[in-house]
């Protein structure tokens, strides 16, 4: 791999952990990248995970004041998390890629809606005597085991679905529930990374170039993220991720 090859992968590590940290999908930065370098596709996806585990580190760390007071939320959740990250590597290490990938737009457009409705649907939720506390629980775990599935599989647009469920299910502020956020994309991937870098075709160079220039990105763009208003915030990632989820339908 020649210089130029270094910095593309470099750069690309550090703007999907921006991307990352602030609304999820920087790995429809990472992934191409490493593409473009010659990897084939399965050994880039691969890659692409273990090289961006950094990434939601710094992501994590960044939301340290909004996690406070949190602890019991994150480990509950991350619980559901874990179990669905197992069955999202089992998935991609036994069964075609393309066959998850073709519905990947569709699950990215629906939690960018899910996320632009969300004040609206708290308030139907809320108010709805039909919506058990039981129920409202089932729902959000499901919610967070089919996020864990979906994220270990493939994961670009991960942190838009995860946002997505628990704003509608987690009563709280924007900010808060989107450091929880950071802590389940950090959950999740940490079970890909460490099955896919025992039994996945990872590439270990691009790692090492990619997951400090992610793990740099992170941290900032949880610094970005935090000092947007809930609205802008919103926003944001609503956009994003509508974006997302139209790169992977022209691809």
């Amino acid at each position: 791999m020649n210089l130029a090859e270094t910095g593309l992968l470099a750069a690309a590590g550090v703007a999907a952990g921006v991307v990352n940290a602030i609304a999820g999908g920087g790995s429809l930065i990472s992934f191409p990248a490493l593409l473009a370098v010659g990897y084939p596709a399965v050994s880039a996806n691969v890659t692409n995970t273990v090289a961006l585990w950094p990434g939601y580190i710094g992501g994590a760390l960044g939301y340290r004041e909004e996690l406070s007071g949190q602890r019991a939320r994150a480990i509950t959740f991350s619980v559901t998390s874990v179990l669905g990250a197992v069955a999202g590597c089992l998935l991609l290490l036994i069964t075609p890629e393309g066959v998850f990938h073709s519905l990947t737009p569709v699950l990215i457009a629906m939690a960018s809606l899910l996320l632009a409705i969300q004040p609206w649907l708290k308030r139907r939720l809320s108010a709805s005597e039909r919506l058990t506390r039981r129920h409202h629980r089932t729902l959000l775990h499901a919610g967070l085991l089919f996020g864990g599935i979906y994220g270990a599989y493939f994961g670009a647009g991960l942190g838009v679905m995860l946002l997505g469920i628990l704003s509608v299910f987690v009563h709280d502020r924007l900010q808060r529930v989107n450091a929880v956020r950071a802590v389940l994309s950090l959950v999740i991937n940490t079970v890909a990374f460490v099955a896919f870098a025992l039994f996945g075709p990872v590439r270990w160079y691009a790692v090492a170039v990619m997951a400090v220039a992610s793990l740099v990105g992170g941290f900032a763009g949880a610094r970005v993220a935090r000092r947007l208003s809930p609205g802008i915030l919103r926003g944001v990632i609503v956009t994003f991720g509508l974006g997302v989820a139209l790169a992977l339908a022209l691809r």
